[in-house]
Order: structure tokens, then sequence, then C-alpha cells
């Protein structure tokens, strides 16, 4: 409705800086235990119990962003689905802002891992659980490499540090606490899906190549068709069959 305020408005976040935690993650899981209402970043400038997707630790030395932002019930379940993707519109957008003009390629992979070069430079990790009263907590963590990077990885890694950003994390987040503001606000609970899907497709990395997609319990090669309307992957097997995912892990395969 016009003149409606936004539940999202920039106005609406709050923010905590820690200077040493376990995970900015579980902090903003265990405020909302506490009945925390959401909309809060919580930073820090050092992890101890930094984590990944399907608890990979994550390197969390101080000079890297340690976000992570609580919702409470940030939309219907039916419509959680493509939040993801404004997640990572939201990270491409501030980490476009910081790297000066050149020729490195700034890409998103499903869901939403940041690419730069091809190389993973940011991990974002969204985990939820059900509250007191029906209600459900949603945390969005993110960790940017900006002068470290992990020393082993399954993929190739690199960090802003090599691509001309000498930023703090503290810059980096005045940024993306303001991209994500838009973003989220754009995504409206899951009513500007649409919208997002085309914001996401414009930056995706690899569309039409091979890659192999890793599940809990196989893996699958196929085509990477790009997306559907809701933001589920979707792989081309070849024979007319295509296959939409909800969640796994991508890995563009050689081609040479």
């Amino acid at each position: 409705m016009a003149g409606e305020k936004s539940r999202f408005s920039l106005e609406a976040f709050r923010h905590v800086a820690f200077d040493d935690i376990g995970s900015t993650n579980s902090e903003c899981l265990a405020r909302a235990r506490a009945g925390d209402p959401g909309l809060l970043w919580v930073t820090s400038a050092r992890q101890t119990e930094g984590r990944g997707r399907r608890g990979r630790a994550w390197t969390s030395e101080p000079g890297n962003l340690y976000a992570s932002l609580l919702l409470i019930d940030p939309a219907p379940m039916e419509r959680v689905a493509s939040l993801p993707l404004a997640v990572a519109v939201a990270v491409h957008d501030a980490v476009k802002a910081i790297l000066p003009p050149g020729d490195a390629a700034l890409q998103v992979k499903w869901p939403n891992d940041i690419l730069i070069n091809r190389r993973k430079t940011c991990g974002i990790l969204l985990e939820g659980e059900p509250l007191a009263g029906g209600k459900r907590a949603l945390v969005i963590g993110i960790g940017v490499n900006i002068r470290h990077m992990p020393d082993s990885a399954p993929y190739g890694v690199t960090r802003l540090s090599d691509h001309g950003a000498a930023i703090s994390p503290d810059e980096l987040f005045a940024h993306l606490y303001q991209s994500m503001a838009l973003a989220l606000d754009l995504w409206d609970e899951g009513r500007g899906t649409a919208e997002i899907v085309r914001r996401w497709r414009e930056v995706a990395c690899g569309v039409g190549e091979r890659i192999t997609v890793n599940l809990p319990d196989r893996s699958l090669e196929g085509r990477f068709a790009g997306i559907d309307d809701g933001g589920l992957l979707l792989l081309d097997m070849g024979g007319g069959q295509v296959l939409p995912i909800a969640a796994g892990d991508v890995f563009f395969m050689k081609t040479e």
C-alpha cells in the first residue's frame, strides 16, 4: 500500500558488535530464544567457533567480516525458499561497492556463494530454529574474506585484498547494512521473489555449463539450466529431464 512503511526499512535494523565471540550465528540464535524481536545484526572482529555449510570450519581471524542477521518469521514458510537469493543479491551489491573498477568478474554461484574470477570470497550460512509460541528464528551468517582465506578448501578461494580492496571489516559492513535492508525490502517477505530472481540471474555464474551438485546422499551431474521462478536450481540431465534442486553444493566441471 502507498505510504505503508516497510518492515525492512533501514531504520528498523539494530547492530551489536563484539571483539571476540564463539559464533555470530550462535549469538543470534541465543538472543532469539531469549525473546529478541529480530532485525538484529551481530558482528565480531574474530570468531572462535565459526562454521560453514555442513558443519565445515570457517577461517575466522581478525581482518575479515563476520556478521549475522537475526530475522523472526521473515515470511510464510512457502515463500522462504527465495530468501537465500535475496541475501546473495545484497552481499554481491556490498562487495561490488568496494571493489575498484577493473576486469575482476564478481558473480554469484547458486544459491549464494560470492565469487571473484570463479574463486569464493564469501560464505553464507542460513540456519533456522523453532521458538516458543510458534514463531521461527532464521539467522543469516555471512563471512567475507577480506585479508585472510582458508589454507585448504574443496574449491578455489580468494580474498578482497587480492583484488585491490584495502578496506576494513567495518567499512564493508556499512555497505552490507544498507544493501541487505534494500534487498529484503525488495524481497518483501517473498512477495518480491520475481524481481529478486531477475536481479540474481543478472550476476549468476556458470549458466549453461556442466556442473556437479553434491546432495547429502549422492552427487548429480548435468548442465546448469539456470533457476526457476522460485529460485530452485534447474539441472538438465539430458533427454528432456530437468531436475529442480532446493539445496546442494555446486561445483563447476573442468572443460579442458
